[in-house]
């Protein structure tokens, strides 16, 4: 499982690369903190809603601390999905270290 910590992907935006950000928190969670742009899928749905997704597309996948974010990874790639990475830290590590205006809980 390839990881992604919160400084690379924030350079790798910043760039303007075309990353697909897929948050599978709770929608309650989302709504408190989420990045600009992710697609909100929580883990629970995934295996009735995972054809919404392009596995074409390089996926950045995240959750409050990374380890929902791997479980989904495990999954997507069972079903054929190669471009996935996992935020490490996630959601959490972002806003301790990218942006501290950011919510946490």
């Amino acid at each position: 499982m390839r990881q992604i910590s919160v400084e690379e992907l924030k350079a790798r935006l910043d760039n303007g690369e075309q990353l697909a950000l897929l948050d599978v928190r709770q929608p309650e969670e989302w709504n408190l903190c989420h990045l600009p742009g992710s697609v909100l899928l929580p883990l629970g749905e995934l295996p009735h809603r995972h054809s919404e997704l392009d596995p074409q597309k390089e996926w950045v996948v995240i959750c409050h601390h990374g380890i929902r974010s791997q479980h989904a990874i495990a999954y997507l790639s069972q079903l054929g999905f190669t471009k996935l990475h996992n935020l490490s830290g996630g959601i959490h590590a972002w806003a301790t270290r990218i942006d501290p205006t950011m919510p946490r809980y």
